[in-house]
C-alpha cells in the first residue's frame, strides 16, 4: 500500500525520505532519518523498530545491511517488512519480505534505494529510481519528483491518502530538519505537499521590525522546523541577493530595495516550488525593482513557478506568459 524512496545528495550530503500511501498517516510511521548518518523506510506492515534502532546502529558505524539484518534477524515478521536504508555514505540495504502484498519489490542506484509493495506493477519502483536520476534541484524537489513518477505509474492500486517528505543535514544535531512535511489524509497528498511549499513576496515587505534581516529570512524555517541548516540556506541566499551588510540589522534602517530583496530571500529559505509575487517591484526605485525582476526570472529559469501580479510592463515583459484581468462592466 506504499511506496518510497531514500536517497543522499551527493552534493550536499543531505539525507532524505519520500513516501506516499494509501494508509492514513504514513509520514509518521515510514521515514526516518538523522544529520551525518543516514535514513530509513520502513513500510508494509510498517516497523517504528527498523527506524530508531536502523539509525541507531548506522551511527556506530555499522553498514545498512549488517544493521537491517541485525533488526530482520529479531523480528519474527520479518516477512511481512520493506524496509530501505542508506548511510551518510550513500550506502543502501533493501528488504521486502516474502508475505508482503504484491505487486512488491525493491530497487536501488548510486545514492538511492525506492521500494514498494501493493502497487499496480514493478514500474512503480523502477520509476522512482529513473525519476530521481534524471531531476535536478534539491534533494527534497528529487524526492518529490520520483514520487510523481510512482504515482504517474500506477502508485498504490488502492488510491492516495497520504504522504512525508523528510530531509536533515549532512551534519548536525539528531533533531534538526531542512525539510519535515507530511499529509496525513488527502485524495491528492502530493498535490498537497507542493502547497506547503510555497513562498509569498509581499508588495510592503511585511517584516518583523524586531527581527534583524537575517532573523526575517530565517524564520520561516524554524517556523517549520529546520535547525541549524536554515542559518545555512539563509546565508546564502542573503549573499546571492547582494544585502549581507544589511542582514545584521532592523527592516526600519534599510532601504526599500533592501528590505524587499530581504522578503524574497525570506520567502525562498524553505526552497519552495511556488513563488506568489504581488506586486514585488511597487514600492521600489527603478534600479531596485530591477533586479528584484531579475531574481524572480532567474528562479523561474531554475525550474521554480513563479506567479507575478504587476501593473507594471517592465515586469510583466519578464515572464513567459502574460495573462491581461480586466473589469468588465
Amino acid at each position: 500500500m506504499t511506496y518510497s524512496i531514500v536517497a543522499r545528495d551527493r552534493d550536499t550530503g543531505e539525507l532524505g525520505v519520500g513516501v506516499q500511501s494509501r494508509a492514513f498517516n504514513t509520514g509518521a510511521v515510514v521515514p526516518w532519518a538523522r544529520a551525518g548518518v543516514g535514513a530509513v523506510a520502513t513500510q508494509a506492515f510498517g516497523e517504528r523498530r527498523y527506524g530508531y534502532r536502523g539509525l541507531e546502529l548506522m551511527s556506530t558505524g555499522i553498514p545498512p545491511a549488517d544493521a537491517l539484518a541485525q533488526l530482520r534477524d529479531a523480528d519474527d515478521r520479518a516477512e511481512y517488512r520493506q524496509v530501505a536504508m542508506i548511510d551518510a555514505a550513500g550506502t543502501t540495504a533493501q528488504h521486502t519480505g516474502g508475505a508482503c502484498i504484491e505487486a512488491a519489490g525493491h530497487t536501488s542506484g548510486a545514492g538511492w534505494a525506492a521500494q514498494a509493495n501493493m502497487v499496480d506493477s514493478q514500474r512503480v519502483w523502477e520509476s522512482m529510481g529513473e525519476a530521481f536520476e534524471s531531476a535536478s534541484g534539491t534533494l527534497a524537489r528529487r524526492l518529490l519528483a520520483a514520487l510523481d513518477a510512482a504515482q504517474a505509474a500506477g502508485g498504490d492500486w488502492r488510491g492516495m491518502q497520504a504522504g512525508g517528505i523528510l530531509v536533515v543535514p549532512a551534519e548536525g544535531e539528531p533533531w534538526e530538519r531542512v525539510v519535515d512535511l507530511r499529509v496525513d489524509d488527502s485524495d491528492a497528498p502530493l498535490t498537497e505537499l507542493r502547497r506547503r511549499r510555497v513562498g509569498f513576496v509581499f508588495q510592503f515587505f511585511h517584516l518583523i521590525p524586531e527581527l534583524t534581516g537575517a532573523e526575517n529570512v530565517t524564520l520561516p524555517a524554524r517556523l517549520a522546523g529546520a535547525g541549524a541548516g536554515a542559518d545555512a540556506r539563509a546565508r546564502a541566499l542573503i549573499e546571492r541577493l547582494g544585502v549581507a551588510e544589511a542582514s545584521s540589522r532592523l527592516p526600519g534602517v534599510l532601504s526599500g530595495g533592501e528590505q524587499q530583496r530581504l522578503a524574497v530571500a525570506r520567502a525562498l529559505v524553505n526552497d519552495p516550488v511556488l513563488v506568489l509575487a504581488d506586486e514585488p517591484t511597487g514600492n521600489l526605485d527603478e534600479e531596485s525593482g530591477h533586479q528584484v525582476l531579475q531574481l524572480l526570472r532567474s528562479l523561474a529559469d531554475e525550474g521554480r513557478s513563479v506567479l507575478l501580479v504587476t501593473h507594471e510592463p517592465e515586469a510583466a515583459a519578464i515572464a513567459d506568459r502574460v495573462l491581461h484581468l480586466r473589469v468588465l462592466a
